[in-house]
């Protein structure tokens, strides 16, 4: 089974997806962890260039996006789908979502061809299950240190436009989907991804 976690930064995706990993072991599963990009040597490459490198290296939003592909594709070949094939869980900090909602809701590129080429770059693997942990960017700002990467620093206005994407492709996307209001106790949002994922079919297993 293949759980992807995704939206603005700042929600508590990285908390969550930990304590989340934590109950899917105890459930009886074999856990692989990745995060997008990176995961492999080019991702992690691509993922120091993308969000690390300075003003001096200007990156196109189609640029941008490519290399988000190219580093998604590495993944998805070299750990994801090795992994789902041995029958391992697979848990992914973000993956294609995220490419249509920075580079085409918010980026400006066309949202129909960012998931096209996300096609071709994924396979057309997806998830079986992706939270959306939402809050309001504001909120989600405070939360937020004061070193930002590239995309982080880009301000109040584009993080509303990444809500708003977040948001729209939750609507369009099905029941495989699942928006989770990220502005409660952790332990209250815990209790939810559990529940949603025992809906996908995660039981706890006796040991």
């Amino acid at each position: 089974m293949f759980f992807s976690f995704d939206g603005i930064d700042g929600v508590g995706k990285t908390t969550q997806m930990q304590l989340f990993c934590q109950w899917l072991e105890q459930a009886g599963r074999v856990v692989v962890t990745c995060r997008d990009p990176g995961s492999t040597p080019l991702g992690e490459k691509v993922r120091k260039l993308l969000l690390n490198s300075g003003d001096d290296t200007p990156i196109s939003a189609r640029s941008e996006m490519l290399l988000y592909m190219a580093a998604r594709a590495q993944l998805v070949e070299q750990v994801i789908q090795p992994a789902l094939a041995a029958g391992k869980t697979v848990v992914s900090d973000r993956y294609l979502l995220a490419n249509v909602v920075y580079q085409g809701y918010a980026g400006g590129l066309d949202v129909a061809v960012v998931r096209a080429v996300g096609a071709v770059a994924t396979a057309g693997l997806v998830p079986n299950c992706t939270f959306l942990l939402d809050m309001s960017p504001t909120e989600a700002r405070k939360r937020m240190g004061d070193e930002l990467d590239r995309v982080e620093r880009r301000g109040d206005d584009y993080r509303k436009r990444l809500r708003s994407g977040f948001l729209e492709e939750a609507r369009r996307q099905g029941k495989t989907f699942h928006v989770i209001d990220a502005a409660r106790p952790v332990a209250e949002i815990q209790a939810e991804l559990c529940k949603i994922a025992g809906s996908h079919g995660v039981v706890i297993s006796a040991k």
